[in-house]
């Protein structure tokens, strides 16, 4: 099991879980989320990492919501990880951002389409934490090697490789199960994005949407198969998300959902 500082249960046999909002929208939010989650994974064992953008860099229209000011949104991941004792991850876009977010999280995450921007790659590295590269859709799995080889050659070898989908057309994505086992080649730790994997994008509307009704079947698949972690994104009321809303999994729907892949994972640990 890979472990970071301060991450939990890593002896449970478990998979590790990424989960939180799409994008921090305000401190209460995040907090009320966050000690949902942790009261969970505590009770079942699973090892938590908290996720939230402090700002969203892609998005489909100018008049999208972005987030609440960088340095306000990275305030409210470091007092959800002092609050709880648990880590946290964000995105970054540009190599300037590395630095910045570095000060407030344990794990940097490379967006999906940003996984093969090597400046981006090297300032994550260079900061000592956790990265997590998101593979591109447009990527093939064997390729994520080279992604990760830049960070590792930059001196950090703390990388996680993530799948969230392939381009499936002009408005679909598909997960090809066959990548986990590829990517888990390179001796890091793999994990499957359920949320995102769903995410149906490039609607007429401008507004991406969603199967979230399938979230539970690609993360069975996904334990199934022997993924290291599950990333996926939750809120109270997903419909009123500021951000993602369209594929995130209800966050009454959270406990019933890891109850069911801890059963799982446990008897695909005993084959």
């Amino acid at each position: 099991m890979y472990t970071i500082d301060k991450l939990k249960h890593t002896n449970s046999g478990n998979f590790f879980l990424l989960a939180g909002p799409c994008v921090i929208e305000g401190e209460e939010m995040a907090l009320n989320i966050a000690e949902h989650l942790v009261k969970t994974c505590d009770r079942l064992q699973i090892p938590l990492i908290f996720k939230g953008s402090y700002r969203k860099a892609n998005r489909s229209r100018l008049d999208s919501f972005t987030g609440i000011g960088d340095e306000k949104a990275l305030k409210v991941l470091r007092k959800v990880s002092e609050t709880f004792d648990i880590p946290t991850v964000t995105d970054i876009h540009a190599a300037s951002e590395a630095e910045l977010a570095a000060e407030y999280v344990d794990v940097l995450q490379i967006p999906a389409f940003l996984c093969r921007q090597t400046d981006l790659l090297e300032a994550a590295a260079h900061t000592g934490k956790v990265v997590n590269i998101k593979k591109g859709q447009f990527l093939a799995p064997a390729s994520m090697k080279f992604a990760a080889d830049k960070v590792t050659q930059s001196g950090n070898p703390r990388v996680m490789l993530t799948d969230r989908g392939t381009g499936f057309g002009y408005q679909d994505l598909m997960v090809d199960y066959r990548g986990i086992p590829i990517m888990q080649e390179t001796g890091h730790p793999v994990v499957l994005d359920i949320t995102h994997s769903l995410q149906q994008p490039n609607q007429a509307s401008g507004v991406s949407g969603g199967n979230p009704q399938l979230i539970e079947t690609i993360a069975r698949a996904g334990i199934a198969v022997g993924v290291d972690g599950i990333f996926l994104e939750t809120h109270p009321d997903p419909k009123n998300a500021k951000s993602d809303g369209a594929n995130m999994l209800n966050l009454a729907l959270f406990d019933g959902l890891m109850e069911k892949l801890v059963k799982l994972r446990k008897v695909v640990n005993t084959l």
